[in-house]
């Protein structure tokens, strides 16, 4: 099961995510989702846990839990239907760009 983890702490590391829920199981992953460009957490991240039960009693027991002065929020990941595909193409009538205005017009 894909669980979603929010209102980490900025500061948590994916191994300390891992711990908290191998009390309550086996886990195959967690990770905490970054920013690209500054690399810095942005305070939620996902733990896959293939025992359903296992998962569903962590879920119901760090709901609400308190880490590092902050209460997280853990619920079970919902899947993303009709996710766009990286560089997929984008639909829409306008294509323009800027805000400024092109070309020679009166100023």
């Amino acid at each position: 099961m894909n669980i979603f983890v929010g209102s980490l702490p900025f500061s948590l590391e994916e191994s300390e995510l891992q711990e908290f829920f191998e009390e309550y199981g086996e886990v195959t992953s967690a990770k905490i989702i970054t920013d690209k460009f500054s690399g810095r957490s942005k305070g939620f991240g996902f733990v896959e846990m293939p025992n359903d039960e296992e998962a569903r009693r962590a879920i119901d027991e760090l709901n609400g839990a308190e880490v590092s002065g902050r209460t997280i929020v853990v619920n079970e990941s919902e899947k993303r239907e009709g996710a766009p595909r990286k560089n997929a193409p984008r639909g829409g009538k306008f294509r323009g760009g800027g805000g400024y205005k092109r070309g020679g017009g009166e100023r």
